[in-house]
């Protein structure tokens, strides 16, 4: 197998986007998509630190000739399969499932043996000696390279997109290149209709007004849905990565209409989408001047000493580290404390782990932090999406490819990715610090480890009771690892864990009756042993948590008749300006 550099990633044999995006097509006059593919192909920059693992590679001489014997033999068998046999048989994989793949012999052998490949290539990265992060970037890295390269992706290869093409007459690939054309305008792949959706409109549209706002964020007060509400108040701590607004997508799937619906006087923080001007904000601004800013505004606003808190993601991380900088002050605003999907013990950050070693942070500080040679910078949200998106390539890019640019099908209307296309940059400064001191060095759950607005961070510290919610399908935020904040925090505690991925098991309203949780009391074994004596219950967690939130919220009384008070009245009505910022 010859192997060859491709600009984008730097790994042998990993084909670069904008050379897929001069090939997919084959057609005279096709639109050269580079400026597509360099967005795209923008992931290849975190993948820098894989680009070493492929300086040395060893594999076991024996092993290796095992590999090449096996694939020999299986290739023969494929080639005279498919002279006797006509038609290959294709299982197992959704991208060759069609009658137009198995009744097209050329296309066929050429997806069987597509899939022989990849087998054999994954095999050969299993078998690499090294360190275990040299090896799974290795595997990670390949299986980029098998994604990208498979016959589906091309115009060339694929069975589907031509025959479409033939049957509408070439419409197929008129509405492919205008799908491409409009991608190029906006900078990115579309995965749903974006014209269908508007912030305020149609999305985050829960009734409320924004009652507080500085330079990092906007703090949203939601009308009670009934005439009383718990004297507790309650404050959401979303993502600053993306858009609060994936708890308020549709009335019948918001956590927050559903979190007023029980009777809680609701506060959520919208996040400013970060310019220029907060490009030198760190950590600490947005400990302080942010969460710690908001549950002051909260308790000034409900007179309540004590509130309930959410944080969702990075946003649990943001509010936990708020938490203990107030505990080492001597004060516990926090009646209970949430947690969905979020890290406090970095130790096992699953396939975000092969992103970061020191060189890479170090680049990042050098070139975005707040001693970047030409001042602090950003990191833009399209870097951070585009990443994500290649942990599950095949679903979030391919298919896209495919079927926007070679079948020319517009993706239709889904409020979720609407969401997450609506990107969001970060201060580099505050990020720098988060990749260092939590991905990289795991320092935030060792007590007195981190300073942290001028105090020594002790997550041990924060006396609530602590709500841990992970999903099971989820590859940013693993349950097994989230199940470690567990022996972080102090306080009594449930875990609980959810049927599927980092949002959607999180986002699983109670009237939609999907999915499943599970759940087991005894939190004293491993995540594994816990889950073996776990008990599945069907339908969603969110009613196992607010029969456990409801009674930390106090007594009832009645609900006010205005948003906010005199020192802070209504600034605007909800979903306010900084959610509809883009980046």
């Amino acid at each position: 197998m010859q192997s060859t550099n491709f600009a984008p990633w730097g790994i042998p044999g990993l084909p670069g986007l904008t050379d897929f995006g001069k090939t997919a097509f084959q057609l005279p006059g096709a639109p050269d998509i580079g400026r597509l593919g360099q967005q795209l192909g923008s992931f290849g920059a975190s993948m820098a630190p894989a680009m070493q693992a492929f300086a040395d590679l060893k594999i076991p001489p024996a092993e290796l000739a095992r590999i090449q014997a096996e694939y020999l033999r299986q290739a023969a068998e494929l080639w005279n399969n498919s002279l006797s046999a006509g038609a290959t048989t294709l299982q197992g994989d959704r991208r060759f499932s069609s009658d137009a793949w198995a009744t097209n012999p050329m296309a066929g052998f050429a997806a069987a043996n597509y899939l022989l490949n990849a087998r054999t290539l994954m095999e050969l990265a299993d078998a690499v000696q090294g360190d275990e992060k040299t090896r799974a970037r290795v595997r990670f890295a390949v299986q980029q390279w098998i994604d990208a390269a498979a016959p589906s992706n091309f115009l060339a290869l694929n069975a589907d997109a031509q025959k479409k093409a033939l049957d509408t007459k070439g419409e197929s690939l008129s509405q492919g290149m205008a799908l491409l054309y409009k991608d190029l305008q906006q900078g990115h792949v579309s995965q749903t209709d974006e014209s269908v959706f508007e912030v305020g409109r149609n999305v985050a549209t829960t009734e409320g007004a924004v009652v507080f706002e500085n330079e990092l964020f906007q703090l949203i007060e939601y009308k009670p849905l009934g005439a009383k509400v718990y004297e507790r108040p309650m404050l959401f701590v979303p993502p600053c990565i993306n858009k609060y607004y994936i708890m308020d997508l549709q009335p019948e799937n918001s956590l927050i209409r559903y979190t007023v619906e029980q009777g809680h006087r609701l506060f959520v923080v919208s996040w400013r989408n970060a310019d220029q001007s907060l490009a030198s904000k760190t950590w600490d601004d947005y400990i302080e001047d942010a969460v710690i800013r908001a549950i002051r505004v909260v308790q000034e606003i409900s007179g309540s000493k004590t509130l309930n808190t959410l944080g969702f993601c990075v946003g649990g991380t943001l509010l936990a580290t708020g938490l203990a900088v107030l505990a080492a002050r001597g004060e516990q605003p926090a009646a209970s404390l949430t947690m969905l999907t979020s890290f406090l013990d970095f130790s096992a950050t699953g396939v975000l782990d092969l992103f970061i070693d020191e060189p890479g942070v170090r680049l990042r500080e050098m070139s975005i932090g707040a001693d970047a040679p030409g001042g602090p910078g950003l990191l833009k949200g399209s870097e951070l999406a585009t990443t994500f998106s290649f942990l599950r390539p095949n679903d979030l890019v391919w298919n896209y490819v495919v079927g926007n640019y070679l079948k020319g099908e517009a993706p239709p209307p889904f409020d979720l990715l609407y969401w997450n296309g609506d990107s969001t940059n970060l201060p580099g400064p505050m990020y720098c610090w988060y990749l260092r001191h939590t991905y990289l060095e795991d320092k935030l759950k060792v007590p007195g480890a981190l300073t942290v607005c001028g105090e020594k961070v002790d997550l041990g510290a924060i006396q609530c009771p602590a709500f841990i919610y992970a999903s099971r399908e989820d590859h940013i935020v693993p349950w097994d690892s989230a199940y470690l904040n567990t022996r972080v925090l102090k306080g009594p505690l449930r875990y609980v864990l959810g049927a599927s991925g980092h949002i959607a098991g999180v986002i699983n309203p109670p009237a939609k009756k999907k999915r499943n949780y599970w759940k087991n009391d005894d939190l004293s074994g491993t995540a594994a042993q816990w889950f073996e004596g776990a008990t599945s219950v069907p339908g969603s967690w969110w009613t196992e948590w607010t029969d456990w939130l409801n009674p930390q919220g106090g007594k009832l009384k009645a609900a006010p008749k205005a948003l906010g008070n005199r020192s802070h009245p209504p600034i605007e009505p909800a979903p306010g300006r900084y959610v509809k910022q883009k980046a």
